[in-house]
């Protein structure tokens, strides 16, 4: 038997409408307590999944509102629930939250809807972060990859890899108890060949958290080069609006210039920094110090010159587009990978594309992202699990490498939730709102 927990499951402040949510055994009964429906009918003989019309006891006051039951096992928790729908003055969802709480039903911990659906089999650990994913989503791309992730897409893939480690561990298990039978399929080459296949599928998988992290968190793109190259121009131009100060004085841009833009719904943090060139002005000497640390640092960066001479050389970590700017009144003088015009908009395009291309590759809608740090992890725990049952095919015997496949197994299971710890339980949550 659970305890009620009841929270305002609305964002705080005035609005439309506020629900107050509780869920737990019994939740139906307290509503029978502060809830009088219109037609007269008993919160007791409520239909499931139906809104009722009436009266909610506020502590002191009344508001006409709505109420609904959703009977279990077929809830979002698993449990009972009972909702109550309200004017959204932040005043009446309080005042009807207090009523619950005076009828027995405790307030809610962060998340704790949400983990009751988990612990009640109703979602998986992965799905619940790729809930919190959606709803704190920034850019378009980050939503898509947060929904694969709520709608278990990433849970599918890891159970057949665990159905295929299940089926490796089964046959070792079988030569283990019965050594007297030939079991046939069963010799170091065969599993060595399974496990080296499982190996790239899960390194596979793990390498997607490249493109993942910035699809969730964004990108930054550092646009440098000597001065009076247009670097500002360009920046204004790809955001679609004036952000950089433009002026054909060098040194003007003496600190970097930031703005954001989604390019195929992922977003970009674009850098304008300082022109890189030999100055004995203090204030510039430190921007262009703080361009060079920018640009060492960004995933991508656009090197700009416009055929006034040659790109400036700086330390690149990321990748590198070279972009030869203002192809309206010049031709390019020196190889780049796309020709462009920050006046006329010419090529921005493509640089676009290009930006896009080198930080995240092509984008598909259909495909199971890592963009949680946890997952990639456990998926290098497993992949290490994995490397070492393989190195250890030949010379060990078959319950030493069963260990390390049940270590790639338990390291699969943390992403699910299956072998998850209390201490991962209760931080994946703790990123949830209260009412959620």
């Amino acid at each position: 038997m659970t305890d009620i927990i009841s929270a305002v499951s609305t964002a705080s402040g005035v609005g439309g409408v506020a629900i107050i949510r509780m869920s737990g055994d019994g939740c139906l009964e307290l509503a029978g307590k502060m809830f009088a429906p219109s037609g007269g009918k008993k919160v007791s003989g409520f239909s499931p999944n139906t809104m009722y019309a009436g009266l909610i006891d506020g502590d002191g006051f009344k508001d006409f509102g709505f109420c609904v039951y959703f009977k279990a096992p077929k809830t979002f928790t698993g449990e009972d629930v009972v909702e109550f729908h309200c004017h959204g003055g932040t005043q009446i969802s309080r005042g009807i939250l207090s009523k619950t709480l005076s009828l027995g039903a405790r307030a809610a911990e962060k998340g704790e809807f949400t983990k009751r659906a988990f612990i009640n089999g109703k979602l998986s650990l992965s799905s619940a972060e790729g809930m919190i994913d959606m709803i704190n989503a920034e850019s378009l791309a980050s939503l898509r990859a947060g929904s694969m992730l709520y709608c278990e897409k990433l849970n599918e893939e890891i159970k057949i890899l665990q159905k295929e480690l299940t089926e490796i561990l089964a046959g070792i298990a079988a030569d283990i108890d019965y050594p007297e039978e030939d079991l046939d399929g069963l010799n170091a080459d065969k599993i060595s060949v399974k496990i080296s296949a499982l190996y790239e599928k899960i390194s596979a998988l793990a390498s997607s958290y490249s493109s993942g992290k910035k699809i969730k968190d964004g990108a930054t793109v550092a646009i440098c080069g000597k001065p009076n190259t247009g670097k500002s121009s360009l920046l204004n131009a790809l955001l679609g609006y004036d952000k950089a100060i433009v002026s054909s004085e060098a040194g003007t841009t003496r600190d970097a210039v930031e703005g954001t833009v989604q390019i195929d719904g992922v977003n970009y943090n674009l850098i304008d920094t300082a022109g890189i060139r030999e100055t004995s002005g203090k204030v510039e000497s430190i921007g262009i110090e703080r361009a060079k640390k920018i640009v060492s640092s960004a995933d991508a960066v656009i090197s700009v010159t416009d055929g006034g001479g040659e790109a400036e050389n700086f330390e690149v970590n990321g990748a590198l587009i070279k972009v030869f700017n203002k192809c309206d009144i010049a031709v390019p003088t020196q190889d780049c990978d796309v020709a462009v015009s920050a006046k006329t908009g010419e090529g921005l395009d493509e640089l676009k594309r290009l930006v896009s291309q080198k930080c995240v590759g092509e984008l598909s809608s259909d495909k199971a992202y890592i963009i949680e740090k946890r997952h990639y992890s456990a998926l290098l725990r497993a992949a290490e699990s994995l490397r070492s049952a393989q190195e250890n095919v030949n010379i060990c015997t078959a319950d030493i490498i069963a260990i390390d496949l049940k270590d790639a197994w338990d390291s699969l299971g943390e992403i699910t939730g299956e072998t998850a710890n209390e201490q991962i339980i209760n931080t994946v949550f703790e990123k949830f709102c209260v009412g959620k």
